[in-house]
């Protein structure tokens, strides 16, 4: 059997930097040439890594879901990052505490941390740091600065759903979406929103007349495009803030009689399960839901053993994921 000896003996480094190098200790200081060298020697001599089992400290995780399950149903994205943080919370063998709003203080107390994903009102997020947890937020901008944050990069992707459809001839482009159930409740802007009037006015091809803001749910993409078609407003091309009005967009052009995309193309935002089943299959920005869920759970987890008391920000990119949505009316083969 080949020990750590006979690779310090044939690498021509002490037994403890072996140790070091085999266990992937970051705080080791040694050249990358060593670091390979005693790597490729192990591998030379057949040598067989057993981990050493670590102590590692199981924390306490709250989650906060301002969603319910009713309204994830509608809305998948939501459920995707729910699961995603469940079951990573259980693959780290970690303890997962469902909270809300009128959890007991003592409850909250015995946490070691909260992950919170959903929409937040002002009061919402004012009670969440009155509980002076290590905090992390999914897909929410508005939070102190002691606050961690995981948030999609809406600015690109805007850019990239504009950029498609302008260069398939499209100037008269729409939006639909954009506002919670009560916005009166949750104020926070929409950056999809913002971020599609400001580079449509930069290009000088903004118009007031082909948006609708409504929650973001199917029956209201439904209603929306029939008050666009019967304003006979109705645009060359429309962005859906997400998957779900997307699909009341899609079945509100069935009911007019409209084809997609030969009479509307649509490009929605989030990429959930269905959409590339949908008919014709939809155009739509890819998440990394998955990711955001999983990786949350990873910042709250070093957050805490390593007592980090600043937030950081992360952006998250995105891809647009080309389906048949779309139409080229400029007439050329792209």
């Amino acid at each position: 059997m080949v020990t750590i000896k006979d690779i310090a003996d044939k690498a021509r480094v002490s037994q403890t930097t072996v140790s070091r190098i085999l266990n992937h200790d970051e705080s080791l200081n040694v050249k990358e040439t060593t670091r390979k060298r005693v790597f490729e020697v192990a591998e030379e001599l057949e040598y067989e890594h057993k981990s050493p089992k670590k102590n590692i400290r199981k924390i306490k995780i709250g989650t906060f879901y301002s969603y319910s399950p009713e309204e994830e149903l509608e809305d998948p994205y939501y459920l995707c990052i729910r699961l995603a943080i469940e079951k990573k919370i259980k693959e780290e063998g970690h303890k997962n505490t469902v909270i809300a709003l009128n959890t007991s203080l003592e409850k909250i107390n015995s946490l070691d941390g909260i992950i919170c994903t959903g929409t937040f009102s002002k009061k919402m997020k004012e009670l969440i740091y009155s509980w002076n947890k290590p905090t992390i937020f999914i897909d929410v901008y508005s939070v102190i600065p002691q606050s961690d944050t995981i948030t999609v990069d809406y600015k690109n992707a805007v850019k990239e759903i504009l950029d498609e459809f302008i260069k398939n001839g499209h100037s008269k482009i729409g939006f639909i979406g954009g506002s919670p159930d009560n916005p009166e409740d949750n104020p926070e802007e929409d950056f999809r929103y913002t971020e599609f009037c400001d580079i449509l006015k930069k290009m000088g091809i903004y118009d007031e007349r082909y948006i609708k803001i409504g929650p973001y749910k199917a029956k209201a993409g439904r209603l929306l495009l029939k008050e666009l078609y019967e304003e006979n407003n109705l645009p060359t091309a429309i962005f859906a803030a997400n998957d779900s009005v997307a699909t009341g967009i899609y079945r509100a052009a069935y009911e007019l009689g409209l084809n997609i995309p030969e009479d509307i193309s649509i490009i929605g935002f989030n990429n959930i399960p269905g959409a590339k089943y949908m008919i014709p299959p939809l155009t739509t920005v890819n998440v990394y839901m998955e990711f955001m869920g999983e990786y949350a759970v990873e910042v709250l987890e070093h957050r805490i053993k390593n007592e980090r008391k600043i937030g950081v920000k992360i952006l998250v990119p995105t891809t647009l994921c080309i389906r048949d949505s779309v139409k080229n009316i400029t007439g050329e083969n792209l």
